[in-house]
């Protein structure tokens, strides 16, 4: 009977080390996977468009099949990229980082400039449509997969770069965390959005409450503001984003004076409102943070137009990624 109550024991408190391990892996994956907030709301942003034109049907099993595109591009690619990274040249990580930094800054400033300037950017001629609906699903889905490949190696090098310095497997179960964790996130709520209207038609066509009818309409109204809503907080996001993970490498790097500068004047702001100092500090860090990285991203346009673009359709036969 000892030996069964010992044995009892040690199951006890091996299960209690593999909860805490769980606790801990979640806890840093949503630490990490916050990091990136950025990269994630221009990923949910980007994606309805890939399922626009397309019958009502066949709406969520693109969602579906891009889906399961970005989590073979987190867990087959780019999860053993990060942890190979980290094992063998951590002093990369930085740089990288402030490379997809750079990348958020370039499309986000781009965004911008097509919402300012929309007649610089139109196209000369429209893009040739397949006669063949399935066809067009296959461009449409390898495409959308194509452009979550960036998004999800910003994502992931982010998430890389914020978990503390631990053991490999914990490094290793913390990004296959943050890779399954934002990716529910991202396409169950791009999954919901695509429906919205349907389900906004349905509910004012068929409910049987006047207040159901109402809230239909309601929605069907409400989501092409909603769409343009979640746009602007999505390039803001990335500009923010982008800005601060520049000016945090810099400092990494050496070149601190920009990051102080931005830590002092939004302190100074904190100061002169004391009753919400907090709020008021990271509010000036963050308009300051997406300040320098729309004047960064500005810069960059050039650049990413005329020669990474070029290039990026050579590589892969296609067009630049989709913004």
């Amino acid at each position: 009977m000892s030996g069964l109550l010992s044995l009892l024991d040690d199951v006890a408190t091996i299960a209690k080390v593999a909860a805490a391990s769980v606790d801990d892996v979640m806890g840093q994956a949503a630490k990490a996977g916050a990091k990136a907030a950025g990269a994630v709301i221009d990923d949910a942003a980007v994606t309805p468009k890939y399922v626009h034109g397309f019958e009502a049907a066949r709406e969520l099993p693109i969602v579906w099949r891009i889906a399961r595109g970005s989590l073979r591009n987190k867990l087959f690619f780019l999860l053993p990229a990060a942890l190979v990274l980290s094992a063998l040249a951590p002093w990369a990580i930085t740089p990288l980082l402030m490379l997809g930094g750079g990348y958020l800054c370039f499309e986000g400033a781009e965004k911008v400039a097509h919402r300012l300037f929309p007649a610089a950017h139109e196209k000369v001629a429209p893009e040739p449509v397949p006669d063949d609906p399935l066809h067009l699903e296959e461009e449409k889905v390898a495409g959308a997969i194509k452009t979550d490949f960036i998004l999800s190696a910003e994502i992931m090098t982010i998430a890389l770069a914020n978990i503390p310095e631990s053991s490999f497997a914990m490094e290793a179960a913390t990004l296959a965390a943050v890779a399954v964790g934002i990716t529910a996130l991202v396409y169950g709520g791009v999954a919901v959005i695509v429906k919205a209207d349907d389900v906004g038609l349905h509910m004012a066509s068929r409910g049987q409450l006047g207040l159901t009818r109402a809230l239909g309409r309601g929605i069907v109204r409400g989501m092409p503001g909603f769409l343009t809503a979640l746009s602007v907080i999505g390039t803001a996001a990335m500009l923010w984003v982008g800005g601060a993970i520049i000016i945090h490498g810099l400092e990494e790097l050496g070149l601190g004076w920009p990051g102080h500068l931005i830590h002092d004047v939004a302190l100074a702001a904190a100061h002169a409102v004391p009753a919400a100092g907090a709020a008021v500090e990271w509010a000036a860090r963050a308009a300051m943070d997406g300040i320098f990285g729309l004047a960064l991203g500005l810069v960059l346009i050039p650049l990413g137009t005329k020669l990474i673009a070029p290039v990026w359709a050579r590589l892969t036969g296609g067009g630049a990624p989709a913004h």
